[in-house]
């Protein structure tokens, strides 16, 4: 006859422990590879664009015409806030190769960042405390953004003018919004590439 051996309660207890400390270290080791894989997604998209910006740079420099002042700000412009948020995601500058895309593409890759406005009410403020400057493309008046799809209007007030827009976003760029030519000439200040004191709202 066999004697069937049976856990105490004590015994029963830590094994239980065990699998539960198991079980929870495999979803925090999920969750943390997920974080990870989106954090490279994220630093990876900026890199391209950085590089996107860069070469469109070069290639102004080196056949420049009476836009290439204008489109070069606009660009060493988007670059600096490329920058600042590869520092807020912490993503390892020193190495990146970019793509091969046409350097006259604007930046299509700049990822959105964890708090994009795109869900803001018509009539919210959205790009809080960021800069607005002109894309050099030319067209009917319009706005480019990496974080609101195409479609999207905003209004852009130059506050120091009182001067406002509302433009239609149709393409994709390395900022949270930047006008072409004909939009920047409505609410720019005459001699001036950049706008520092701007108000943007989602206005549909």
């Amino acid at each position: 006859m066999s004697r069937r051996r049976t856990l105490g309660p004590k015994k029963r207890l830590a094994l239980t422990a065990a699998a539960a400390v198991v079980a929870g270290g495999g979803a925090f080791a999920l969750a943390a590879t997920s974080n990870a894989a989106q954090s490279s997604a994220v630093c990876d998209g900026l890199t391209t664009a950085l590089a996107n910006n860069q070469r469109f740079i070069e290639g102004q420099r080196a056949n420049p015409d009476a836009q290439s002042e204008a489109r070069i700000a606009n660009r060493e412009a988007v670059i600096a806030e490329i920058e600042r948020k590869q520092a807020a995601s912490g993503c390892d500058t020193g190495a990146g190769s970019g793509s091969a895309a046409d350097p006259g593409t604007p930046p299509a890759d700049a990822s959105p960042s964890a708090s994009a406005p795109e869900e803001a009410a018509s009539g919210e403020q959205v790009c809080a405390g960021q800069q607005v400057t002109l894309s050099g493309e030319g067209g009917a008046p319009a706005a480019s953004s990496d974080q609101f799809p195409a479609g999207t209007k905003l209004k852009v007030t130059n506050l120091d003018n009182d001067k406002s827009t509302t433009v239609e976003v149709t393409a994709t760029s390395g900022s949270c919004v930047l006008l072409n030519n004909a939009a920047f000439e409505q609410v720019r200040e005459p001699g001036k590439f950049l706008i520092r004191n701007a108000r943007v709202e989602k206005a549909g």
